[in-house]
């Protein structure tokens, strides 16, 4: 019997556990350098690519959206405002929402460095074909939602 087949399946799931978690890890490392780069740290660049793509957020929802703290949020808008990247607008139709949206210099600056980090992105990620990334994202969120019934 070979080593790999010498697996003892009560102990598959942790070892699946632990690959998961150093592919993550080896994965968010080289995504994180990318994203330095460009003067912002990963949260930074997740909330400011958000507003990009998906125009003018509450500040209330961003948080859900990048999957950060409401306290966290405040601080990354704080910080992204002081760059000029975005500022925060009071909506009209009620007094306790506030909305961040991108500034001009925010897309100009998106402009230039998206392009850029797509291609980081998929060197990054280019150990795989496109089949096996589809593959592995049927998978993944399959586990993500058997997850989340727990």
């Amino acid at each position: 019997m070979e080593a790999n087949e010498a697996i003892n399946v009560p102990n598959l799931s942790l070892k699946f556990f632990v690959i998961l978690s150093r592919a993550f890890r080896s994965v968010n490392e080289r995504v994180e350098e990318d994203v330095k780069g460009y003067g912002l740290n990963l949260t930074e660049f997740a909330v400011l690519e958000l507003l990009y793509h998906k125009g003018d957020q509450p500040i209330q929802h961003i948080g859900k959206k990048v999957l950060l703290s409401s306290g966290s949020i405040t601080y990354v808008v704080d910080k992204l405002e002081k760059k000029n990247f975005l500022l925060r607008k009071p909506c009209p139709k009620d007094r306790r929402v506030t909305w961040a949206s991108i500034t001009e210099e925010g897309k100009q600056f998106m402009d230039t460095v998206f392009p850029k980090h797509e291609e980081a992105i998929e060197e990054i990620v280019g150990g795989l074909t496109d089949s096996e990334k589809e593959e592995m994202m049927v998978l993944l969120k399959k586990l993500g939602f058997h997850a989340e019934k727990l």
